[in-house]
């Protein structure tokens, strides 16, 4: 029985290792992205208390040093989110393009995987092909033979 070797069986072991590696650099970058809103609701969060403890000062005894600080730690924490949303959306890009890698990888993977079917096939019906002209190659030996040797042809 012959055996089917798919001759770019390297090439789509290479192009499985490139789709595990993007599904991997699209995971992190899942999680980067994660990450990254994380820090801007820990901001939000920290700014809102910020304002309480504001509120708070003012309604009650005005200590300037206290609201002062109090101030520059709110107007501190709006610079740190407008740099937190810059980083959002840089690890967003780093998404859509991780992601694209990711599909790119697929799409290769499956073309080769298609070619890999369409030879097997091919290889199915060459081999069905080769058994059949083996067997008409049998049945004309054994028909020639029977013929020289004087045997009736017939089946009854």
């Amino acid at each position: 029985m012959a055996k089917f070797v798919y001759k770019l069986q390297n090439i789509l072991d290479i192009k499985l290792k490139m789709e595990s590696q993007a599904k991997t650099q699209f995971a992190a970058a899942v999680s980067k992205l994660r990450e990254e809103e994380e820090k801007y609701d820990m901001l939000v969060k920290k700014r809102q208390g910020y304002e309480e403890e504001y509120r708070a000062a003012i309604a009650g005894t005005l200590n300037v040093t206290t609201l002062n600080m109090l101030k520059s730690g709110i107007d501190k924490t709006k610079n740190d989110m407008k740099a937190q949303l810059v980083n959002i959306k840089v690890a967003n890009k780093n998404l859509d393009a991780a992601r694209e890698r990711l599909d790119n990888a697929i799409k290769e993977r499956k073309i080769y995987e298609k070619f890999k079917e369409n030879a097997f096939e091919q290889f199915k019906h060459d081999l069905n092909e080769q058994e059949k002209k083996e067997i008409d190659e049998l049945v004309s030996f054994q028909y020639g033979s029977e013929t020289r040797s004087g045997g009736d042809l017939t089946d009854g």
